[in-house]
This record gives structure tokens, C-alpha cells and sequence, in this order.
């Protein structure tokens, strides 16, 4: 496979989902839209890079140069870093300006790069330092939950907390839902009706816009079976968003 990628869910608070992946042998990734935050790190032969990569509210194409090693932590709706505006980050990325193989500056200073199995050590240390911050009504409310404040309080603290609207969110996520179901070999109709999309239409329309593929492009059976069916490209890491726990 040109991309492989592992990823688990976080006990942390602050954290959505890390993950772990190698590219090698592909030319481009198509990049799925996301709506959380992300802190990343990767290898290109002897380079480490690390960067701050903000929600993506469209799918795109990126390219892959050789082979290369990445590792992510995605941070949960309400995590934020009060030093960088989450509006600023939106379709973009902050790379840091100095990284070694074990060190990497944020917010001015220096920071241990931490390994797949310890993130969430490093979290830790940036909560302490006040690097990140949470607003935990924002991950609440993204989910459905009730808020105790009123509608424009709320849409205030999502859009400051994400860069994003609340309604932008659920297309972005609910799409991503709906791509991981097709490749798990989910009827399109099922899915359809499932996840409340108006129509076949309605569905492929979100399929492009934020995933960058069409409903028989991510269905196996029609991929293993037709050439034209095949993916055009590598895909970036694809898991169906899920309610944080109360931990």
C-alpha cells in the first residue's frame, strides 16, 4: 500500500486520536477534509519536520516525496492553543521554525517530541504550561449535547474554540461517517438514510466536496472489480468521527 496508517483513541480530555503513518511508493495523497486540529510530526529521509495543521473543510491534493514517516495527535473540539487563533489555522499549517531529531519549538520554546505510545505526556506538560487550554461546553455541544448558555454564546465559543461553525462541523464529520461506512461496504441508499442526507445526490455532493472521492471509488466489491473504480490516489488517515468519552 503506498499510505499505511494505525490510530487509537485517547483517554485524554484534550485528545481526539493519535496516529502513526508511512507513505512510500505514492506521488499524491488526497487530503480528507477534518474539522479538529492537529499537532504533527514526520520524517523525510534524514529531515524531522513538526507543524501545527489546522481543520481542513475540504478535501485536497497533496504531494508525497519519496518515502516518509508521520505521526499525529488530534486534538478534541475545544482544545485550544490561546497563542494561535484557531480562525488563523483554518485550510492551513504552522510549521515550526526549529526541529532536531528529539526537540521542537511551539510558542517560543522547546518541546520533546514524544513517541505513538506517550503523547499523551506531552499533552500533559503543554496543559500544565498553559500552551493548550479546553473549553469543554464546545466538545458538548458539537455532539448534540444541551448547553446551559444561550445559541449565540455558544455559536461564539465553537467558532473561537475551532474556527468553525457548528454547521460546518457536523457536514464535515458526518461525511467522513458516511465514506468509512461505503468502505466498510455500506449500501450508498443505507447510508443515506442513516446519517439523514436528502438524497443519493445530496450525498455524492458531500462526497466530493470533503472527501475527494465518489460513493464507488470508496465501495470494495466496485473498487476490486473495475480498473475505473480504482482509488485515483493515496488517501489521508479516514476514521468515523466518535463521541468523546466523559473520562
Amino acid at each position: 500500500m503506498p499510505v499505511e496508517s494505525v490510530h487509537r483513541p485517547s483517554d485524554s480530555r484534550y485528545v481526539s486520536r493519535v496516529w502513526r503513518g508511512r507513505a512510500s511508493g505514492a506521488e499524491t495523497m488526497t487530503s480528507v477534509a477534518t474539522s479538529q486540529w492537529e499537532l504533527v510530526f514526520w520524517r523525510d529521509g534524514r529531515t524531522t519536520h513538526a507543524a501545527v495543521r489546522g481543520p481542513e473543510t475540504a478535501a485536497t491534493t497533496a504531494r508525497i516525496a519519496g518515502e516518509s514517516d508521520s505521526f499525529g495527535i488530534t486534538f478534541a473540539h475545544g482544545t485550544t492553543m490561546p497563542h494561535l487563533p484557531a480562525s488563523a489555522l483554518v485550510d492551513s499549517e504552522l510549521e515550526s521554525p526549529c526541529v532536531t531529531a528529539r526537540r521542537f519549538l511551539l510558542r517560543g520554546e522547546e518541546w520533546p517530541i514524544p513517541r505513538v505510545e506517550d503523547a499523551e505526556l506531552l499533552v500533559d506538560r503543554l496543559v500544565r504550561a498553559g500552551v493548550l487550554v479546553r473549553d469543554p461546553l464546545v466538545d458538548e455541544v458539537v455532539w448534540g449535547g444541551a448547553a446551559r448558555v444561550g445559541s449565540r454564546s455558544v455559536q461564539r465559543r465553537v467558532a473561537t474554540a475551532t474556527g468553525l461553525t457548528q454547521g460546518a462541523i457536523r457536514q464535515i464529520d458526518r461525511a467522513r461517517t458516511a465514506a468509512v461506512l461505503l468502505r466498510e461496504g455500506a449500501a450508498p441508499l443505507d447510508v443515506v438514510h442513516g446519517l439523514g442526507y436528502f438524497d443519493q445526490p445530496h450525498l455524492a455532493r458531500a462526497l466530493r466536496r470533503f472527501i475527494g472521492r465518489t460513493a464507488t471509488q470508496l465501495l470494495p466489491s466496485r473498487a476490486a472489480a473495475s480498473g475505473t473504480g480504482s482509488m485515483p490516489d493515496a488517501m489521508s488517515l479516514l476514521y468515523k468521527p466518535e463521541h468523546p468519552s466523559s473520562s
